[in-house]
């Protein structure tokens, strides 16, 4: 379950205490852009809505954030950054990745597929003694505006 704002900047606060850093209004106002979004935003994305931003302070604090665990980066096959908060702070989820654009959409799976991961993991780790923290699965295609361009 998503936390809502005030509990995003509380918890952020504190993740960058925690870290010795200070929750300035830049870190604020990433932190609204991205718990504003249903998605991963790219970097042009939230210089869009983070008004006023320079891009080398965004990288900057993102790299912060990131540090302090409040923001996760995910890298497509466009190589392009895509960020998006912390999975214990937004909920479980997944991804579906477009490898010709590079968009990035969250999606939820079904409960009978989470279990299956689950136990596979298990599995893994019985098999050969590695220590499963979480688990990422990442859906790669062609998303419906890059198949429709290719008609």
């Amino acid at each position: 379950m998503k936390a809502s704002l005030i509990e995003l900047h509380r918890t952020a606060d504190e993740r960058l205490q925690r870290d010795g850093q200070r929750y300035t209004a830049n870190r604020r106002a990433l932190i609204d852009a991205l718990g504003g979004s249903d998605r991963p935003l790219s970097m042009p994305e939230l210089l869009e809505r983070s008004e006023g931003m320079a891009q080398s302070s965004a990288y900057r604090n993102l790299a912060i954030l990131e540090e302090a665990g409040v923001v996760h980066r995910l890298v497509t096959s466009d190589d392009t950054a895509r960020y998006e908060l912390a999975e214990d702070l937004t909920g479980h989820h997944h991804h579906v990745i477009c490898e010709s654009c590079g968009s990035v959409l969250d999606i939820d799976a079904p409960p009978e597929l989470e279990h299956g991961v689950h136990a596979f993991a298990e599995s893994v780790a019985a098999t050969h003694g590695f220590a499963v923290s979480h688990h990422r699965l990442d859906l790669v295609g062609t998303c419906a505006a890059c198949a429709a361009a290719r008609t």
